[in-house]
This record gives C-alpha cells, sequence and structure tokens, in this order.
C-alpha cells in the first residue's frame, strides 16, 4: 500500500513547484530543511543551526568596557536569601577525642612447690646447667659446659652486637682537567694514564677536546671516562679519535649516557683499529638491544686486537659470539717471543727423547713445529 502511495509522486515536477511558492514560502522551507538534522556530526557546529541573531553588531570588541559591564551586574544582581539566617550560633556539643588507657604490663609472679624451691637453691652450677639443658634454654643461662668448667657471663653473653665499620666516602678525583688536556695537546711524553672518573661537571666541548687532542698523541696509552655523564656526541667524538689514534691501548666509557648510536660509532671506529687492546662500555643508562649487540659480536670477530670487552650482553647469541671471539684473540696476542720460548723448550725435550719412543717424538715434533 505504502509503495502505490508513494507512485503518484513519481511524476511531479519540483521546479514548477519551487517556482510557485513566494519568498515568504521559500524562506519557510529553507528553515525547515535546516532545522531537519541538527545532529549531523559531518557539518561544523556553526552550520548546523539557522542564524537567528536579529540584534546588530555593537562594534569591535572593549575588554575594559566587558569587564565593567559584568561587574556592574555583579553588584547589582540580588543575593539568594538563606532559608535559616546565620547568627553565629555555635550548636552541638564540642568534639573531644578519647583517650586510650596506658597498659601498664604486671610482671608475672611464678610461685614453685616447697620442695621444687628447696631443691632449686641448694642445686650445684653443674646441676643447673644441665636442668637447662634439658629445658632447652641452657644458652641463656651461663657459657659453662656440661663439664662445669668455663666462665659464668649470664644473659650479657647471649647476644653481641656486630660491630659495623665506617664506610667512607670516595675522596674526589683530583685529576686538573684543564691542565691534563693541555699536556695531551702538548703529547706530554710523561702523561700515559689519563684519568677522569666521576668528574660530573666536565662540559661537553671539553670532553670534545680531550677527543680531539688525543688523535694526535703518541704516549697515552689508558683513557678513562667512566661515570662523567657523557653521550653520544662524546662517544662518536671518541669514536672518530680511535680512526686516527695508534697508541691508545685501553679506554673506559662506563656509566654513562651512551645510547646504541654512540656504541655504533664507537663499534665502526674498533674496525678500523689495531692497537685497542681494552675497552668498557657496561652500565649506560638505557639497555643497547639485540642489533647493536649482533654489531659488537661481528666487530670482536673481524678484530685481532682486543682482548678485554667489557659489556654484559643481555641475547645469548652475540654473548657466545663474542666469547668465542675474545678467546681468539687472547690466543692470537701471545707475542713472538712467548711463542719462541716454547717452541724452545718443546725442541729442547725434544732432543733429550730416547729413540725408543717413534709415536710421542713425532706428536712433540708436530707441536714444536
Amino acid at each position: 500500500m505504502l509503495s502505490k502511495d508513494l507512485d503518484k509522486y513519481k511524476d511531479l515536477d519540483e521546479d514548477e513547484i519551487l517556482n510557485k511558492l513566494s519568498a515568504e514560502e521559500l524562506k519557510q522551507l529553507e528553515t525547515a530543511l535546516e532545522e531537519m538534522d541538527p545532529e549531523n556530526a559531518l557539518l561544523p557546529a556553526g552550520l548546523r543551526q539557522k542564524d537567528q541573531t536579529a540584534k546588530k553588531a555593537t562594534g569591535t570588541f572593549d575588554r575594559e568596557r566587558l569587564l565593567k559591564y559584568l561587574e556592574k551586574e555583579a553588584m547589582e544582581y540580588k543575593d539568594r536569601e538563606d532559608v535559616v539566617p546565620f547568627t553565629g550560633e555555635k550548636k552541638g556539643k564540642v568534639f573531644v577525642p578519647k583517650q586510650k588507657p596506658i597498659e601498664t604490663r604486671q610482671e608475672e609472679v611464678t610461685t614453685l612447690d616447697p620442695e621444687l624451691e628447696e631443691a632449686l637453691s641448694s642445686a650445684t652450677d653443674t646441676e643447673l646447667c644441665d636442668l637447662a639443658a634439658i629445658l632447652g634454654v641452657h644458652t641463656l643461662g651461663s657459657s659453662q659446659t656440661y663439664d662445669g668448667t668455663g666462665t659464668k657471663e649470664g644473659y650479657n653473653n647471649v647476644i653481641k652486637g656486630e660491630k659495623m665499620n665506617p664506610v667512607f666516602d670516595e675522596p674526589p678525583n683530583p685529576t686538573n682537567v684543564e691542565e691534563t688536556l693541555q699536556r695531551i695537546k702538548n703529547n706530554d711524553s710523561s702523561l700515559t694514564d689519563v684519568n677522569l672518573n666521576n668528574i660530573k661537571n666536565i662540559p661537553i666541548p671539553t670532553l670534545k677536546d680531550f677527543a680531539k687532542a688525543m688523535e694526535k698523541n703518541t704516549h697515552v696509552k689508558k683513557f678513562s671516562l667512566a661515570a662523567t655523564r657523557s653521550n653520544d656526541p662524546i662517544a662518536m667524538a671518541f669514536g672518530e679519535m680511535l680512526r686516527e689514534n695508534k697508541a691508545l691501548q685501553s679506554l673506559n666509557l662506563e656509566s654513562n649516557f651512551i645510547t646504541g648510536a654512540g656504541v655504533q660509532a664507537l663499534v665502526d671506529a674498533l674496525r678500523d683499529n689495531d692497537t685497542l687492546t681494552e675497552i668498557k662500555i657496561d652500565n649506560q643508562r638505557q639497555q643497547l638491544g639485540t642489533t647493536v649487540e649482533m654489531e659488537i659480536a661481528k666487530m670482536l670477530e673481524e678484530n685481532n686486537s682486543i682482548v678485554k670487552f667489557g659489556y654484559h650482553f643481555t641475547q645469548q647469541g652475540p654473548r657466545s659470539r663474542a666469547a668465542a671471539a675474545i678467546t681468539k684473540n687472547n690466543d692470537l696476542g701471545m707475542t713472538h717471543t712467548q711463542q719462541f720460548e716454547i717452541c724452545l723448550n718443546l725442541q729442547n725435550l725434544d732432543d733429550r727423547l730416547p729413540i725408543s719412543s717413534p709415536t710421542f717424538h713425532l706428536v712433540l715434533y708436530e707441536s714444536a713445529s
């Protein structure tokens, strides 16, 4: 039935109907269409409802005039009268907290039979010790043994406080930063160990100057920079230093704020360095991640000079590869003098062997060669 009723509207000409409407009827139709869907979220809030403002514009915005108007309206607004007027009278009782009674501990008086009291009063120290041992409280009475020997100290020897050894704060690092930097720049031959550990107020430009000065230094063998709040730019600067310096053997960058990017710069530099034998980068502010640990393991496999690497791996794969690489470097790190001494000792032992042991002679010769 509904479809049949709607069929009669199919042939209507909407334009013809609109042309016959007057201006007032068109305005009413526009108003009706505007209010058909006021909650349409696809339209801006200002277009969901028609403009019903009939007041003319009052001109430009004047803040002072508006504030004065609001203050005037607030002063002229009559306050709402209270149902019960406030007179300041206090009603009810004042709260007083209850006081808890103080518990008094009364000592319990133990009464024994006259026979037991007489037996205990006439008992010897050995008998009292045996009785205490039976009751399981022999350690509270005295330190006497069952044979009656020993000193009687009473209850004072039951518990003794442990003597605490005082722990003093570490003294501040006495290294003079500016003087040390100047000595590195001058390539001072007497300066072989630089220790800047725990100096937390070194500016970043100064640390970069240390890295720049170390590029041309040929006497410093050990450089420590632990707990100095160094970050990635410092690590990258020392990475560039490791590409140029051919004398440094130990570098310590533990307990700093270096992330994976800074460690990656150090790893890339160590691929071109064959003089550094020890480096420490553990205990940074955040973990380096699996990718950086894999790059460290690859670098250690390619580098044959590093025999000590201070870092706690979090993944098993990089840890195993790094351990194997460090073991290989330690085996290859033997000096030619040590290898010559081992070969010489084996050769002397080979000369002292009797001719009647050809099998052992062959193995020893192969080891000696």
